[in-house]
């Protein structure tokens, strides 16, 4: 898995760019959860295809980035989240133990 951090607010304008042309995960971890340790290794143990850019959210670091996200695709905050941004739009958010990568992939396509 090669995540991409997420660290500025001007990422975000870069995911939504990108998601016009590939489609880009946003994993928002809690490094204080073991529930959200759990779904990041999930993660990093499935095959990531090279068609997805991954990007990984500290949220104890970066807390106003997640609040960012929540406001701009009207999705309420959760931890450990994962959300499928296409077109510039969130088409598939989920939590805790419905992270999956077979998911990621199918609501992709």
């Amino acid at each position: 898995m090669n995540w991409i951090p997420l660290t500025t607010e001007t990422q975000l304008t870069e995911i939504k760019e990108t998601s016009v042309t590939r489609p880009v995960v946003i994993f928002k971890h809690s490094t204080r959860c073991s529930i959200s340790a759990v779904a990041k290794s999930r993660l990093e143990r499935a095959a990531a295809p090279d068609t997805i850019s991954f990007y990984y959210l500290d949220l104890i670091k970066f807390r106003d980035i997640s609040n960012r996200i929540a406001a701009d695709y009207n999705i309420p905050h959760e931890s450990p989240q994962v959300l499928l941004i296409r077109n510039g739009e969130c088409v598939y958010d989920e939590s805790h133990s419905g992270i999956t990568m077979d998911d990621l992939v199918t609501k992709s396509n």
